[in-house]
């Protein structure tokens, strides 16, 4: 039985469920992050690497957020402070409570200005703004378009207002409702673009890069990063699987929807990859452009080829679906945290949420413009700006540090009763492996890269 249930809802049903987790673990980073880090990495070695990471140690942990959420019945501070009390737990796990509070406010405020870019850009493509592109032209108009403060303030609040109104409807009018609209198209956009590429772009050196191994390539660095993308892509630690978790009904099989998230968000990538690598191979371009990937080497592509102006829209259009279905998992904790505190005021506490997400979001989106010369921690020698300084907070330490701390507390800390009771699983194969994952598996191997990246921070911090 869940501990304190205080949430009302529930999912309509299991596809809706389902729909909406994987539309909101699906985002940028699988549609913008992964091919260039893949790209960057030398391709097939480093995407072999990355599928067992997602299925080896990804799972057991998306598995254990969702055990903690469904038994918890509330917000996601709310879900692991019941469960301190009812696994007689330290009061220090309730960290991971606040920390899936603090994370997806704090990326949805810069995951919006990447969001931002793509609305413009896609408005771009829709004027055939990309005909003719060469590098030095396209580098012009990436700094250009961010540089313009007034459009990209007001962007970051479309696409944050756009956010607030689907939460605001609630779970089955806005969440389920959008997902149901939005994860099909998403699919739907991102097969008609590799079917393109099979068909008018040079798919075999795509398939080759993404899945012909070339472990010479590989490096240790490499095998780290592969490791952060797969618990960044996964949406691990952010709250979201916690929070949808939550309004899931005790019939529905933890581990059956868990493997059907990492199936369905690893497909995505790779279907990212096989969708952006055949124009990026047909036009001679550079696989390991990195960050710029997306948005200075593509429009290259979308400018100088058949058919670019078509596929240049559809593009940024499934960018702009993943950021999206993202976006609302990531608003979705807060949301669900101030409901709590204020029953019955869905609509007022999305609306502050939302404006709150948008002023800390204007310090990234002036780290491209008014601000792009400040570093906020140059004082400490830290550089880089508001922007940088955030994402790195999120995805390479707040992110990691939660993951660790979700590990450890599902494998140590839970009961064995609350484990059989909420994964009902025919055969204790299931439940023991789940265990050996999260109490070894996944606390060594998140601590590894914490430990490199924390090496690395201090060999370039001043004594």
């Amino acid at each position: 039985m869940a501990v304190n249930s205080i949430s009302p809802a529930t999912w309509s049903s299991r596809p809706a469920f389902l729909l909406a987790t994987v539309g909101g673990a699906i985002g940028l980073g699988n549609l913008w992050r992964f091919p260039y880090i893949a790209g960057e990495n030398g391709g097939g070695g480093f995407v072999l690497v990355y599928l067992a990471f997602v299925f080896l140690l990804g799972l057991p942990v998306i598995a254990g957020e969702m055990l903690l959420g469904r038994h918890g019945r509330g917000s996601a501070v709310h879900s692991i402070a019941s469960l301190v009390r009812s696994e007689n737990a330290s009061s220090f796990w309730r960290v991971i409570g606040w920390l899936s509070l603090l994370i997806p406010f704090l990326a949805l405020s810069y995951y919006g200005v990447i969001a931002a870019w793509a609305l413009d850009y896609l408005g771009l493509a829709v004027i055939n703004g990309f005909d003719g592109f060469d590098a030095t032209r396209s580098e012009a108009v990436y700094g250009q378009r961010t540089g313009r403060v007034v459009t990209q303030v007001v962007l970051h609040g479309i696409f944050v207002a756009m956010t607030v109104w689907v939460i605001a409807k609630g779970l089955h009018n806005g969440i389920e409702r959008m997902s149901k609209i939005m994860l099909p198209a998403l699919f739907g956009v991102i097969l008609i673009l590799v079917i393109y590429g099979m068909i008018s772009a040079d798919f075999s050196s795509a398939v080759e890069f993404l899945f012909r191994p070339d472990f010479s390539e590989l490096t240790g660095a490499s095998v780290l990063m592969a490791l952060g993308q797969a618990l960044f892509s996964l949406g691990i630690g952010v709250g979201l699987l916690i929070t949808y978790a939550a309004y899931m009904p005790s019939e529905y099989s933890i581990q059956k929807s868990a493997t059907i998230v990492c199936v369905f968000d690893t497909s995505a990538a790779l279907l990212a990859g096989l969708a952006i690598f055949p124009l990026v191979f047909a036009n001679n371009l550079n696989p390991a452009e990195g960050p710029g990937l997306v948005f200075q080497t593509l429009p290259i592509a979308f400018g100088n080829m058949p058919g670019g102006h078509g596929i240049g829209v559809l593009f940024f259009l499934l960018l702009f679906f993943a950021a999206y279905t993202t976006a609302i998992g990531m608003l979705e904790p807060v949301v669900a945290w101030l409901e709590e505190k204020w029953p019955g005021r869905r609509r007022i506490v999305a609306r502050w949420a939302g404006i709150s997400v948008w002023l800390l979001g204007l310090g990234s989106v002036f780290s491209f413009n008014i601000f792009a010369e400040v570093s906020p921690l140059g004082f400490l020698g830290i550089e880089g700006t508001f922007f940088f300084l955030l994402d790195f907070a999120v995805a390479n330490l707040l992110l990691p540090i939660n993951a660790l701390l979700i590990a450890v507390f599902a494998g140590w800390a839970l009961n064995r009763s609350t484990i059989i009771q909420e994964f009902s699983s025919r055969t204790e194969l299931w439940p023991q492996l789940w265990r050996f994952a999260n109490r070894y598996v996944a606390p060594i191997a998140i601590s590894i890269v914490l430990l490199d990246l924390l090496t690395g921070i201090s060999a370039n911090f001043p004594v």
